[in-house]
């Protein structure tokens, strides 16, 4: 019985070990199935454990599965650095999903979208970008462009994904105290998600920063804000969940393209509704570091509900960029997520190729 168990498990540990790398377009249920990755690991290192206490050969099986899996380890822990130094010509990142700045709950809350921008204001990160982003030129108290824009000295660009640009809208944006050069967006789904960039000239060198807010699962912020509402839910639920990691999967194929014709080094950031076990992160990381496995420490959750333990903001990056220092300020409880910043090193050329203007 312990060798069929133990054998169960090692093919079963494999099987979703490798599944990271398989499209939800040709397995739909496929990113459910990895969740349970933590949980095998565990059971693993369980089995591995025990049998080495009885001196049975099986012992290897186990073994061979935390070896293999080693890396969803990195991924969904760090330990803490000693390393703390900052470089001088360092460059920091910020992304936050704001949640329109909460003003769909002003009534109860009248002071805390003035809080998220005087937050944002006062945060001293040389790019800011920004996931469902509020924008409302008919009330000065909420003209973020403005507020974040023009009155703190950075340069922006603002991409609308519904309403009127010219009173009340929402889109994404990237506020930088460097000048932007060119800018665009990748796609847009007229819905509330979509990916944007900006060319960022730094000193001598240009920087692509994407800024990303992947297909979210469309499930409403009350059923995730109790157990209950996600039990009485399930089924639903589990058909949006499907959806979202099918329809990322698409928007990762278009986000992927356009980064390999990028000109410049890239840095991609914010949302992506989709955890460290997914196709969604392997796919990018198989081309692009991630902050938090090369900076970060602990767990590193970003959500802020009920399934506090997700983690799915991200700020991934190219070489030869180095991350010096990731956090996820959890002191900053304005929104469903928290915000995420990051500390590049900027000590080399970073340039692909040369602009046209130094050729």
């Amino acid at each position: 019985m312990v060798r069929f168990i133990t054998s169960l498990f090692f093919i079963f540990s494999l099987t979703l070990f490798y599944s990271v790398y398989i499209s939800p377009a040709f397995f739909p249920y496929i990113g459910l199935i990895t969740l349970t990755i933590p949980v095998l690991l565990v059971i693993n290192a369980f089995l591995f454990i025990s049998l080495l206490f009885s001196k049975r050969w099986l012992s290897i099986l186990p073994l061979i599965a935390l070896v293999l899996g080693w890396k969803f380890v990195g991924v969904t822990f760090q330990v803490p650095s000693q390393n703390n130094a900052i470089s001088e010509d360092g460059l920091s990142v910020l992304s936050y999903n704001v949640a329109l700045f909460a003003f769909k709950r002003d009534k109860d809350t009248p002071a805390n979208p003035q809080n998220v921008l005087k937050w944002l204001q006062d945060h001293e990160a040389d790019i800011k970008c920004i996931q469902e982003f509020y924008q409302d030129y008919s009330t000065p108290s909420r003209n973020a462009i403005k507020i974040l824009g023009t009155e703190s000295g950075y340069e922006h660009t603002y991409q609308i994904i519904e309403g009127n640009p010219r009173n009340k809208s929402y889109g994404m944006a990237i506020f930088s105290r460097y000048p932007i050069v060119n800018e665009g967006r990748v796609f847009d789904t007229k819905r509330n998600n979509g990916v944007i960039f900006a060319d960022i000239k730094v000193d001598k060198d240009t920087i692509r920063i994407y800024n990303a807010h992947l297909e979210s699962m469309s499930i409403q912020s009350e059923t995730l804000n109790n157990l209950d509402g996600i039990k009485e839910n399930y089924r639903e639920t589990l058909g949006k969940l499907k959806r979202g990691q099918v329809t990322r999967a698409s928007q990762l194929g278009i986000l992927e393209e356009h980064m390999k014709n990028s000109p410049y080094v890239n840095i991609l950031v914010g949302d992506f509704n989709d955890v460290p076990y997914s196709y969604t992160y392997f796919t990018l990381r198989k081309f692009m570091e991630n902050a938090f496995e090369s900076a970060g420490s602990g767990f590193g959750f970003t959500y802020n509900k009920v399934l506090f333990f997700l983690r799915i903001d991200n700020i991934f990056y190219e070489k030869p960029l180095k991350a010096l220092r990731f956090k996820t300020h959890k002191e900053v409880d304005y929104s469903d997520h928290y915000p995420i910043s990051a500390m590049f090193d900027w000590q080399k050329p970073l340039r692909k190729k040369q602009d046209p203007e130094d050729q």
